[in-house]
């Protein structure tokens, strides 16, 4: 058997230790702070002990050399001793077993060192596949601390360019028919009128790629990829990542909550801007106020457009 043991080191990142450690805690910011990260699952999140030490259960869907797989882990938490260790539960092939260890070491005040060790086996022990994780992990492990230094270090100045928000309708219908409206976006092209054309691939039982054009009110087309996850009948998670100019970063999710008065159903977006672009596309005049504007209202409309006629299939069917 042969198990790799690898360590990944980065040695900038200057925001005090507590910080990068919250960053990495806090697994439901990951899809905005790891790149590869499309949606995060807490399973299960147990009470801390004296110490402060806790153990939760995490399912996590990323893309690993281009490919999207999803697997279990269980993590315990220190935050005394900034260490989070973490083993996958049920690995995705070509990986046999996988797990490590986060380590944050306080340097200064304003100071850390972040340590990312990683121990794996291939299903096996096929040559090809160990090639394959080492890739892998190499790959990931660099993108993940680069991006974890960039977003502890730039959290307070993106403050103000990082925004959510959400948008919610009743429903007289059942939520697996709203859920179904959602979950059927190759149909869109038929139910939506702002779809030109749409590509839907599953990759595995609730993890899917949607590919689509869309008009824009100008009757413009411009072509948008997502990953998503699905929970059947309750919620759809997704990352977008082609992203248009004005934007960094774009996730979201639509879920389904059924009550005695029927559904409601919501469509949340968290977007980071590009400030970068923000006077090419908006004129000389745009600041970051009039970037959010135009972003939420471009989002919104398409959500609430999108929330409406799911509403009309759900009550039509319950009719």
């Amino acid at each position: 058997m042969t198990v790799r043991e690898v360590e990944h080191c980065d040695h900038r990142a200057r925001p005090p230790a507590a910080e990068v450690y919250r960053l990495i805690a806090e697994v439901e910011n990951w899809p905005r702070v790891f790149p590869p990260t499309i949606y995060v699952d807490q399973v299960e999140r147990g009470t801390p002990g004296e110490t402060g030490v806790s153990e939760e259960r995490i399912r996590i869907w990323a893309t690993a050399n281009g490919t999207a797989k999803n697997w279990t882990s269980r993590r315990t938490l220190d935050p005394q001793a900034l260490r989070i260790t973490f083993r996958q539960e049920v690995s995705a092939p070509p990986v046999a077993a996988m797990g490590g260890t986060w380590i944050i070491e306080p340097l200064a005040a304003d100071e850390s060192r972040i340590r990312l060790l990683h121990d794996y086996r291939a299903i096996d022990d096929d040559p090809d596949s160990l090639k394959w994780i080492d890739e892998a992990v190499d790959r990931n492990s660099r993108s993940e601390l680069a991006a974890l230094k960039t977003n502890v270090e730039l959290a307070h100045a993106t403050e103000e360019v990082t925004f959510s928000f959400e948008d919610t309708v009743r429903i007289n219908g059942s939520a697996k028919d709203v859920y179904d409206f959602i979950d059927e976006a190759d149909k869109w092209e038929e139910r939506l009128p702002h779809v030109a054309s749409v590509r839907l691939e599953e990759i595995s039982p609730g993890l899917q790629i949607l590919e689509m054009d869309t008009r824009t009110k100008d009757g413009h087309t411009h072509t948008t990829k997502f990953y998503r996850v699905c929970f059947s009948h309750q919620k759809i998670a997704y990352k977008q990542v082609t992203l248009p100019a004005l934007m960094t970063l774009h996730t979201g999710y639509w879920t389904f909550t059924e009550n005695e008065d029927g559904v409601t159903a919501s469509s949340q977006h968290t977007v980071v801007l590009n400030t970068e672009n923000i006077t090419r596309y908006l004129g000389p005049d745009a600041g970051i106020a009039e970037a959010r504007e135009h972003v939420q209202t471009a989002l919104s409309a398409n959500s609430r457009a999108t929330l409406g006629l799911a509403k009309d299939y759900a009550e039509q069917q319950q009719r």
